[in-house]
């Protein structure tokens, strides 16, 4: 089934003045198919770019106008240098005897941009005619350098990673013993985990992970409570007697007695306990180290923890409120924060403490020997009634979301509720919010993941009351983006891994390898498309990527092995055809796979364990596979260590399927503490494969 083809395509002025703002008229979902955006979906889009394009003659005039500007500019508002490489067009093509004059980001005045320090620098030109013009100069490394040798180590939602010590869910202690225990015992290179986003605040939370109130600042629901100093010194011992108490109760509830992961109740029991410890002053030294925090954090800080304490009055939605608190520099908003000092204050002590236990999770990771330690996840985008939408109104396209056109495996289009960044408003800003974002999370990122990093070249907007059928592709300056994230990933000594699923457009992957950005290769996924269809063996793969069995998204190894993701599936009646056609398409689908694991020698009685039962084994040849490829990183879904069933997320559903609620649990669902993983002999037999596996073998050939 495919979408109908829109019966009133773009006039030959409205296709060019989109084509001028980075807006396409048409899209391609398959090779030999174009699909017509339609006027309607093209002419919103433009609107919210500010482009008036409501009637023919407000198209000629907008026209006009982008035409002229184009013709008389002098500069564009960025400008991107690759360090090492040639003068790029925009400076090259300047008149000749145009002045140059640079600023640079460390405050020094040049008269060459050439030879510039990494950074974002201001460049102005000036002329002979007069003409002056200004431009944000990014000088990025060409690339980012990529591991010298292969690193496996391991792939978690942190939430669902329970010990004897979580609140209800797992937190940053957890994720810092994990890591410490992976790398020291088990010589794991990293350790990969959901976004650890701000969440929006208010019950029933939005369990889900990558619709956060904002990607800047971290949620504080992943604190440990016992390992902020304060909560020692806390007045009133049994009030936090209570507190621990009501947490091993919820933590029991999930580990014991088969309740889902609260995260409400989680939070309510740690806001209580967060607000004894504020009451506790901050001794010499750590009342210095949380002043460092606020000063470099500056207005984004009080921005965010201004939101905070005004979506406890107003209600989570900035929407809604009074309308001079919707503007953050209005004298309303000023007002308000001085009124709510104490819980601004409270907001901005929550981030410093969060930021605190994430920096000493990496710390740990790294001192544990791992060469990457903690690979964070950022989410493609926010919740548009949150934090980062109010604060940076300007830079959010209003009245639109994110999602995907049709295609083959959704007819329907998606529309995800994120509101997407305006090019325009980002390149005339210098990227600041994209550079600031980056720069928060790779305060404690050994690595970076990123959703959707088709993101970075274009994004389907979809206008508000709209289905997603009925949206438009719009183009960012993916150079500028892949710049600023070159960039600020080299000034930490970090790695990025861009998760680049599904349909992507032509060029992207190129794009994405030349600048040392890592791919993700899932192997159910690994076929070879452009010939028999087959599963790719190993030494096809390609080697600038991290390598895995499957995702949050995707069905555990174990479930995919005895069909259950086809049952579960029909028991939600999710499948989309008869279940007997599902069961055997998945059955020959797991077939053609083992079918060549039994080829290559990894299954048991050619090279394969024997003292493991045969899922066990079959689970450990997929990872031997995985091995066997040149993939510079190699991802090990925890889950798949005990044999779990279940994904932790089931796209297409909502209620009827518990996503981001589930704890990590073995083949009969039993939940599994992190200590009980740490001393699972399947655990360790799965893991001893990979590093037995890997050996010391170098990553693969370096791209680009």
């Amino acid at each position: 089934m495919t979408a109908p083809r829109p019966v009133d395509p773009p006039t030959e002025d409205l296709s060019r003045l989109a084509g001028l703002h980075g807006v396409a008229t048409s899209y391609s979902p398959a090779p030999g198919r174009t699909v017509t955006a339609s006027a309607t979906a093209v002419t919103l889009v433009l609107a919210a770019l500010g482009v008036d394009a409501g009637t023919p003659g407000a198209v000629r005039a907008a026209l006009a106008a982008r035409e002229r500007r184009l013709r008389e500019e002098l500069l564009p508002p960025t400008v991107v240098w690759w360090s090492g490489e040639p003068r790029p067009a925009a400076l090259a093509g300047l008149p000749d005897g145009t002045r140059l004059h640079v600023t640079t980001e460390q405050g020094e005045t040049r008269a060459d941009p050439a030879h510039l320090p990494p950074g974002v620098h201001r460049l102005t030109a000036t002329a002979p005619d007069g003409r002056s013009a200004g431009t944000h100069l990014i000088v990025a490394p060409a690339r980012l350098p990529t591991p010298e040798r292969r690193a496996y180590g391991l792939l978690v939602q942190l939430y669902s990673l329970l010990s004897r010590r979580s609140w209800g869910m797992g937190d940053l202690g957890d994720l810092g013993e994990l890591a410490s225990w992976a790398g020291r015992a088990l010589g794991a290179g990293f350790v990969q985990v959901n976004p650890l986003h701000a969440a929006v605040p208010g019950a029933p939370t939005d369990p889900s992970p990558y619709r956060p109130s904002s990607r800047r600042f971290p949620d504080p629901v992943h604190l440990r409570i016992e390992d902020v100093p304060e909560f020692a010194h806390v007045a009133g011992r049994a009030e936090t007697g209570r507190l621990l108490e009501r947490a091993g109760r919820l933590r029991e509830a999930v580990l014991d007695q088969g309740a889902l992961i609260d995260r409400d109740a989680v939070w309510e029991l740690k806001r209580q306990a967060l607000e004894l410890i504020h009451e506790v002053p901050l001794g010499p030294g750590r009342h210095a180290a949380y002043r460092d925090f606020l000063a470099e954090q500056g207005r984004a800080l009080e921005d965010h923890a201004t939101w905070c304490a005004l979506a406890e009055v107003h209600g989570s939605d900035w929407h809604r409120w009074p309308a001079g608190l919707r503007d953050p520099r209005s004298e309303e908003t000023a007002r308000a924060r001085a009124e709510l000092a104490d819980r601004v204050d409270f907001h901005c002590r929550l981030a410093w403490l969060t930021d605190t236990q994430l920096t000493a999770a990496q710390r740990a990771a790294r001192e544990a020997g791992m060469p990457v330690g903690v690979v964070h996840d950022l989410a493609v985008g926010v919740h548009p009634g949150g934090a980062d939408t109010w604060a940076q109104q300007d830079h959010f396209a209003h009245g639109m979301s994110v999602g995907a056109p049709p295609d083959a495996f959704n007819a329907r289009g998606q529309d995800w509720g994120l509101p997407p960044w305006r090019p325009d408003r980002l390149a005339a800003s210098g990227y600041a919010p994209f550079r600031q974002l980056l720069r928060a999370l790779f305060r404690y990122a050994g690595a970076l993941r990123i959703d959707h990093v088709m993101g970075l070249f274009r994004l389907w907007w979809v206008p508000r009351g709209h289905p997603p059928t009925q949206g438009a592709y719009v183009r960012y300056d993916a150079e500028a983006m892949l710049a600023v994230l070159v960039l600020e990933a080299a000034r930490a000594g970090a790695v990025v891994i861009g998760e680049d699923l599904g349909t992507v457009e032509p060029g992207v992957r190129e794009a994405l390898r030349e600048r040392g950005v890592l791919g993700t290769s899932v192997l159910w996924f690994e076929r070879d498309w452009t010939g028999d269809g087959r599963p790719l063996p190993p030494d096809r793969w390609r080697p600038d990527c991290l390598a895995t069995a499957t995702t949050h998204d995707l069905p555990p190894t174990a479930a995919r092995l005895t069909g259950e993701h086809v049952e579960l599936r029909d028991r939600l009646g999710l499948l989309a055809r008869p279940p007997e056609e599902e069961r055997a398409e998945a059955a020959a689908e797991k077939g053609e796979w083992l079918a060549l694991l039994d080829r290559l020698g990894l299954l048991p009685g050619t090279g394969g364990d024997g003292d493991a039962s045969p899922e066990e084994a079959e689970i450990q040849a997929v990872h031997r596979f995985l091995v066997r490829t040149p993939a510079r990183l190699v991802g090990v879904w925890l889950p798949d260590g005990v044999g779990d069933r279940r994904p932790q997320n089931l796209p297409g559903t909502s209620d009827e399927y518990p996503n981001w609620r589930l704890p990590v649990a073995d083949a009969e669902g039993r939940p599994v503490t992190l200590e009980e993983l740490a001393a699972s002999p399947r655990v360790r037999a799965l893991l001893d494969v990979m590093r037995e596996s890997s050996g010391d073998a170098p990553a693969g050939p370096a791209g680009g």
